[in-house]
């Protein structure tokens, strides 16, 4: 994020503290990201992202926003943190005193931190997509009128439970299922790899990430500061946050598209099935047409962007240093 010195128990504060605020506030348009991923020509169940949100919100409700996002509420401290101090991390092994990192070596910082931080992304975008996914299968069982009998939909089954959905009368709807119980699922037929599902192309998508991401903020977080030890003022930290959150988003889209559908295990009527991300991508080129590796792209934009720019707002504030410098004062007084 920005160079200057944090010790490690104030970054875990502070990569937590932004991942849970930024995971709260736009996990429902990473929902219906995912969602929008997962579709194929010909069974659209959603026509656009506002359509996407009215229709869970309906045949969901609110909560159904919100599926899915425990697994990121838990996982996305440590999975920020590993970011963050990687980052850090490379940037001071690459660094010379005195000198100010070129271009090249803020590229390398970030692809480090790309490789550490899939140990926790990888499982945490798998359940993930599980869970977010599971409307999306069950409102197309629900107008196709045929039951998913791909290997892997019992874990989005639907139960016998009827509810009113948003396009019909009466309706079956999916059952509640757990981040837990896909987990235990996988492991006990697939043992770790199961979880890991998908490892390739979550590196496709998060390394490009973090070496367009971290130099393009750093550079613009210091646009017109004459010190390189100044620190940048509030709003430039957070807007740079978000234009390079939104920028390095977009152009890894493609990536993320195919990350999405590898990690479906669910699939419903007539869907494709993929062999590894060159088959993924050849099927969604020649059956969809290249605008398909752009699905999602807006929501993507607007997922990343503004918890970049909290995650700069929280490290502009100091939160982690603040709680230990409290801590501290607590335990030393009388």
């Amino acid at each position: 994020m920005a160079d200057k010195q944090i010790s490690l128990p104030a970054k875990l504060i502070n990569g937590g503290a932004a991942g849970i605020i930024g995971v709260t506030c736009i996990f429902p348009i990473d929902l219906v990201k995912t969602r929008l991923q997962n579709q194929r020509s010909g069974h659209q169940v959603y026509k656009s992202m506002f359509d996407c949100l009215i229709k869970t919100l309906r045949s969901e409700g609110y909560f159904g926003m919100y599926r899915g996002a425990a697994v990121n509420l838990t996982l996305v401290t440590p999975e920020k943190a590993i970011k963050l101090a990687a980052n850090d991390y490379f940037r001071h092994l690459l660094a010379k005193e005195g000198v100010s990192l070129s271009l090249s070596k803020e590229m390398m910082a970030g692809c480090g931190a790309g490789f550490c931080q899939v140990i926790v992304t990888t499982p945490m975008e798998m359940l993930k997509i599980q869970l977010q996914d599971a409307g999306r299968l069950a409102s197309q069982q629900l107008v196709s009128r045929v039951p998913c009998s791909v290997p892997g939909c019992k874990l989005v089954a639907v139960s016998p439970v009827q509810t009113r959905a948003y396009n019909v009368g009466p309706a079956v709807f999916p059952r509640r299922i757990s981040a837990t119980q896909i987990a235990a699922e996988l492991l006990h037929t697939q043992g770790i790899k199961g979880l890991y599902k998908g490892l390739g192309a979550t590196l496709l998508r998060d390394v490009p990430f973090s070496i367009i991401y971290f130099p393009l903020f750093a550079h613009l977080n210091k646009a017109e500061q004459d010190s390189m030890e100044e620190r940048a003022p509030f709003i430039r930290s957070f807007l740079a946050g978000c234009m390079a959150g939104s920028v390095a988003a977009v152009s890894v889209n493609p990536c993320d598209v195919i990350k999405t559908r590898l990690q479906s295990m669910g699939k419903g009527r007539n869907e494709e099935s993929y062999n590894g991300i060159i088959d993924c991508a050849r099927k969604i080129w020649m059956k969809e047409g290249p605008s398909a590796f752009l699905k999602g792209a807006g929501c993507r934009a607007l997922v990343i962007a503004p918890l970049f720019g909290i995650a700069q707002v929280i490290y502009f504030i100091g939160l982690g240093e603040f709680l230990i410098d409290l801590y501290q004062y607590r335990r030393l007084s009388p």
